[in-house]
């Protein structure tokens, strides 16, 4: 019995409290619907759920919590903190002396709607033993009154942090040594964005090569004496929480894509690099505690039946590379993150084959860390001074953001159901010890310490003494210590010793080629792939020389060393790359090199922007779109834009709905607008999908929702109109009231619609009437007039039956016009001799090409330079104007009151100088909302 409810393996069933966990299992079964294994993939959320009323979630005490736990025969958890004195912990951190930061949001969640959760009430609090016994018995509020706290990042006596909704990292000092920060200045602007918190950067770990890592963000920062850095990186997957191996790897976390460990092939600044199987089969499935509660987000489908457990990776988040030194030997090395949904913390076990890196699951068919307590909710890890890892625990009823607890959803239900929503206020922070390794309460000094004594501390056994000590050392900027550090680069009997050393040379602006170069010719295949690293830093300083000493180590006869041998060669863009990498896989055709080799000779080919020839503007608002599409939105609609694949579900279901073809996003502006500004829940076509609420984004700029919207219209093969701010301002304006989360079918109601094309349409036109029907596709050419515009040039459609019609618009082609001196053939964009017919039609100069933005000899655009609209029951007698206007950019977009019409026409009324000929291509028509089917 015991082994079916865990659904572990025989040691499991040897660990302490699995008598409660049976008779918990047992009492709480009934809150399922006692069916079979729900199949994978279905699509209602709630069949097969109970909701009947229950005995609502009681709050244990923390004595009690602990004995609620079920760890491997040695280990145990150990109480640190708990509320009154924290509350919602969500990070932690230590400075140079040891003292114990802790992010509490305080805001989170305080019901099930998140009322007011964005005041600022939350907080960052300090402990201190001042015992030097590892009890914490000081404690002050170090900064109060903020917004949600995303991150704590310890300097030389001060911390970084940044709030929620917030663009700006601020440093706080604490001047008086009174334990709270009387000092607060601006460190950078630039790294965050707003909208959704669960959607918001965090991490900001200074890694061992100096830089200063996040979550979502794309790019990298580095402090230096004269100011920060920033440079771009692969897109990392990261959602909460960050960390980083002995070698300097960060470790990034997805939790909304429900896919784990991300991206952790090569380092991040190296591109996102994934193989096939860099996971055991099955690893993404969980195995919690057979509680029986089922409260997931994703409903039934990510429930395991009967017995109401989370199925799969669903929230993973605050990952720790184990680096203390109290910790058993092979635990060290081992990558843990917590599930909180779950209510467990998982071990990866991670292995290296032929350069290529697997994770596994350390305990097949369970967990290493669980609990029968259904609040415990750990949501971030940190090895600590002692040598032991600390564990933040909300333990929060609700541990999901208020864009899907709303009134109605699956997720709810069970809220409602057991009251989750009740238990607030509330937080522990956790001690993960082992019997055979006690805590080392030594206590750290490094903040008052010299110079020489944070050497020293280079070699201690404990990650966290190594890294702070090598973070000081680079923000004193004290080069006194540089021959000290030469010698342990050198002759260190441990090798992350002389990473250290490496790297904290590089910090001080005092690594020497030479160095660098004996150390490329080290014994140790890691000290070689350090070293071409620290190497990269010495080449952006402009010595291009060690090309020629990494292109050797392609030919290196350790596997890891080649792949880091053409990494490196990669991001120096060395112009024989290919020839490089191809050479590489012939001589040494293991499998890394030739997986990660053939990623960088051919890499997944990014969204891109659908071909077309845009303007400065345009494509500079492409980039920023793609830059927040590759942050945020990729992790549940794929870097192809086709819907991330949905793990453990049948071929074919996805996180989220397509982006690449959707008629509605290719439809009216106003559906993207709206979705963006207010979210999106509910069905699609009839499909539910498994993330079920696209997270509404209108704290965001109207300007960011324009980047990103025109982005997504004109990528993975989409083309439609570009959506600018003043579209976005308009839309705000109009839909300023609106509460909640759009449905599709509320859309359809209140934007127009397109007005699909019908084979029985006819398009005519005053000049190249045989090639007027290419206005009506995107896919042949264009209509073009051949001839400068004039007024009384027209174009019209006849729809074949009276429509009724609210909006047009459609895309002019770019057209490349030689200068006056070399005059091209008529039809190709030179001036021509008027054509009959036309008025004005004297034969002007073309203007002098202009570069585009690529330096390409160009571009003016056919754009209609005045016209007015025009309709007509019979094609021969034509309405007064119902729009006028002008054209401006790729896309015109015209827009009047709804009329019904079978003809429609736009004639020029005016003939400019130097105007290129008119082109009309991807024409679209709109009815008014709720007027015509949905496609």
């Amino acid at each position: 019995m015991q082994q079916s409810l865990l659904k572990g393996p025989t040691p499991q069933a040897s660990r302490r409290g699995v008598a409660v966990v049976v008779v918990a299992a047992l009492g709480l079964l009934t809150t399922l619907t006692l069916t079979a294994q729900a199949p994978r993939g279905r699509r209602d959320p709630d069949a097969g759920a109970d909701f009947s009323p229950k005995p609502p979630v009681q709050a244990l005490s923390p004595t009690e919590q602990a004995r609620r736990f079920i760890l491997p025969p040695g280990y145990r958890m150990e109480l640190v903190l708990a509320e009154p004195v924290v509350e919602n912990p969500v990070a932690v951190a230590f400075d140079g002396n040891g003292r114990l930061y802790v992010a509490e949001m305080r805001g989170y969640m305080p019901d099930a709607d998140g009322t007011n959760q964005h005041a600022p009430v939350s907080r960052i609090s300090l402990h201190e033993s001042t015992k030097g016994d590892g009890t914490y018995d000081r404690h002050t509020v170090f900064i109060d009154k903020l917004v949600l706290p995303r991150f704590i990042l310890p300097l030389d006596g001060s911390i970084v942090t940044m709030e929620t909704d917030s663009d700006d990292m601020y440093e706080y000092r604490d001047t008086d040594g009174d334990g709270v920060a009387d000092r607060k200045t601006l460190f950078y602007s630039g790294v965050g964005r707003r909208g959704n918190l669960e959607h918001q950067q965090s991490g900001f770990v200074w890694g061992l090569d100096n830089w200063i890592y996040s979550t979502y963000n794309a790019f990298r920062i580095r402090w230096t004496p004269s100011g920060i850095r920033k440079e771009t990186t692969g897109r990392n997957g990261g959602q909460w929480g960050l960390t980083q191996d002995d070698a300097g790897k960060m470790w990034f976390v997805d939790a909304g894509g429900e896919r784990g460990p991300m991206n952790f092939q090569v380092p991040i600044h190296y591109g996102s690099f994934s193989v096939r199987d860099q996971f055991e089969p099955g690893f993404e499935e969980v195995w919690p505690v057979a509680l029986g509660y089922a409260d997931v987000q994703g409903g039934m489908p990510r429930v395991r039946t009967p017995i109401g457990t989370l199925n799969h990776f669903t929230a993973t988040c605050g990952p720790d590379i184990v680096r203390g030194h109290r910790m058993p030997d092979d635990l060290r090395g081992d990558l843990l993150f917590a599930e909180p949904v779950g209510r467990l913390i998982r071990r990866a076990k991670i292995s290296v084959t032929d350069g290529l890196t697997q994770l596994r699951n350390a305990y097949p068919g369970s967990e290493f860390v669980l609990s029968t307590d259904p609040l415990f909710r750990p949501v971030n890890l940190a090895t600590a001074p002692d040598g032991t890892v600390f564990v933040a625990d909300m333990y929060h009823g609700i541990i999901q953001e208020s864009n899907w607890t709303k009134s109605g959803t699956y997720l709810r239900k069970k809220i409602e159901q057991y009251q989750f929503d009740k238990v607030v206020r509330r937080g522990r922070i956790w001690r993960l010890v082992h019997d055979d390794h006690q805590p080392d309460l030594t206590r750290p000094r490094m903040l008052a310490e010299g110079v020489d004594a944070l050497v020293g501390h280079l070699d201690h056994q404990n990650g966290w003494w190594r890294d702070t000590a090598q973070r000081l050392l680079v923000l004193r900027q004290d080069r006194s210590v540089v021959p000290a550090l030469v010698e342990k680069a050198r002759t260190a009997p441990a090798l992350v010793a002389r990473f250290h050393a490496v790297w904290t040379l590089e910090g001080l602006g005092a690594l020497e080629p030479d160095l660098v170069r004996e150390l490329l010719k080290d014994t140790s295949p890691q000290m070689r792939i350090q070293a071409m690293r620290a190497s990269e830093s010495l080449f952006t300083a402009g010595d291009t020389s060690f090309v020629a000493d990494v292109r050797a180590l392609t030919q290196d006869p350790d596997t890891s060393v080649v792949i880091q041998a053409m990494l490196t060669l990669k991001l120096w863009k060395v112009a024989d790359l290919a020839a490089i990498v191809k050479t590489a896989q012939a001589t040494r055709p293991t499998r890394g090199v030739r997986e990660i080799g053939d990623q960088i000779l051919r890499p997944p080919v990014p969204p891109g922007f659908t071909s077309r020839v845009v303007t400065a503007t345009q494509r500079e608002a492409l980039q920023r779109g793609e830059a927040v599409y590759d942050e945020l939105c990729y992790a549940c609609h794929g870097p192809d834009g086709k819907g991330a694949p949905l793990a453990g579900a049948p071929a074919g279901t996805r996180m989220a709905p397509p982006l690449a073809g959707s008629p509605r996003l290719l439809g009216h502006r106003d559906y993207a607008i709206r979705t963006l500004l207010h979210g999106l829940t509910g069905p699609i076509e009839g499909t539910t999908f498994p993330g079920g609420v696209m997270a509404p984004m209108g704290d965001q700029s109207d300007e960011w929702i324009a980047n990103v919207a025109s982005f997504v219209r004109n990528s993975f093969g989409n083309r439609a109109a570009f959506i600018s701010a003043a579209d976005v301002a308009r839309v705000r304006a109009a839909s300023r009231g609106r509460q909640g989360n759009w449905t599709v079918e509320e859309l359809r109601a209140v934007v127009p619609q397109l007005i699909a094309p019908k084979p029985t349409w006819v398009a005519a036109a005053s000049h190249e009437s045989e090639t007027a029907a290419r206005a009506l596709t995107a896919a042949v050419g264009a209509w073009t007039s051949l001839v400068p515009q004039a007024a009384g040039m027209w174009f019209q459609v006849d729809l074949s039956e009276p429509t009724l019609v609210s909006e047009l618009q459609f895309d002019s082609s770019a057209i490349v016009r030689p200068p006056p001196s070399q005059p091209g053939p008529a039809g190709a964009g030179s001036p021509a001799a008027p054509s009959p017919g036309v008025a004005g039609g004297a034969t002007r100069a073309a203007a002098p090409p202009q570069p585009d933005v690529t330096g390409q000899p160009v571009t003016i655009v056919g754009y209609p330079r005045q016209y007015v609209v025009q309709t007509s029951a019979d094609g021969a007698t034509w309405s007064p104007a119902i729009a006028e206007g002008s054209g401006r950019g790729l896309t015109t977009v015209i827009t009047f009151p709804a009329v019904s019409a079978r003809f429609l026409r736009i004639t020029q009324t005016a003939s400019p100088d130097a105007a290129p000929p008119w082109s009309i291509q991807n024409l679209q028509l709109f009815g008014p909302p709720s007027t015509v089917s949905s496609h």
